[in-house]
């Protein structure tokens, strides 16, 4: 039962996908930390595996950059394939003073300058939130292992290359804890169609300082958070009375 973008079947995907930006990233994760792998979606080169991790099924697929692409796939993985949990893995960039390159940030909300939410909710403005359990799962593990991690809101921006200089300050000065392009659209459609969502991410670069990672710490980062995701799954299934 193919859609438009994925070419799985239904039973392919587990119930959980962990979603990065980069298909390639995608791969990484699949042939680093799952076993049992097999690929399940090759459309556009989007690429989607499931595997086992210490056990229990897991799926992970790229979602693309920005709101539109992450929405797409995340709609079709929760309505046609009966996904129900989908947790972001991927990296942003800082603008508050306390916030630093390899930090972990948790996504609590995400707010957006995409008029998104606003098209899904009657015109009116969605508190694009996390799940909770998720979340606290997420800081947990992050506490744990012994990660750096500030949770709080995202910013999800519609521009990557943005023309207003001054939109970075602002965001300081209301505490945002990362800026990244998906999270706000993944949290929309999480609650649209009755999912669970949350989001996790690397600090890459500091966007007012000008500091950033190269690709060898960029990497390091990235296994940090993503030990602290799959650790974040099993707690989660512990939480509700799961067995692999």
């Amino acid at each position: 039962m193919a859609t438009p973008h994925i070419n799985a079947e239904r039973g392919d995907f587990a119930d959980t996908v962990l979603m990065p930006g980069d298909p390639l990233r995608a791969r990484y994760i699949a042939e680093t930390f799952l076993d049992e792998v097999h690929q399940v979606n090759t459309v556009r080169s989007m690429a989607g595996y499931t595997g086992r991790y210490k056990g229990r099924e897991l799926s992970v697929m790229g979602h693309g950059m920005g709101i539109p692409s992450a929405s797409i796939y995340a709609k079709e993985l929760i309505t046609e394939y009966d996904v129900d949990t989908l947790i972001r893995v991927g990296s942003c960039g800082a603008v508050r003073d306390d916030v630093a390159v390899r930090d972990v940030v948790i996504g609590l909300g995400a707010c957006t300058d995409s008029g998104v939410n606003r098209t899904r909710f009657g015109g009116m403005d969605f508190a694009a939130t996390a799940d909770f359990a998720l979340t606290r799962a997420l800081a947990d593990a992050a506490h744990d292992l012994g990660v750096a991690t500030r949770i709080g809101n995202l910013f999800s921006a519609d521009l990557f290359y943005d023309p207003r200089p001054e939109t970075a300050e602002l965001l300081r000065r209301y505490g945002i804890v990362g800026v990244e392009m998906e999270a706000a659209g993944l949290y929309g459609v999480a609650a649209e169609f009755g999912a669970r969502a949350a989001t996790v991410c690397t600090v890459s670069d500091h966007i007012l300082r000008g500091d950033a990672l190269d690709s060898t710490a960029r990497e390091r980062s990235f296994d940090d958070m993503m030990r602290i995701a799959l650790d974040a799954v099993l707690r989660d299934d512990a939480a509700k009375g799961a067995t692999p």
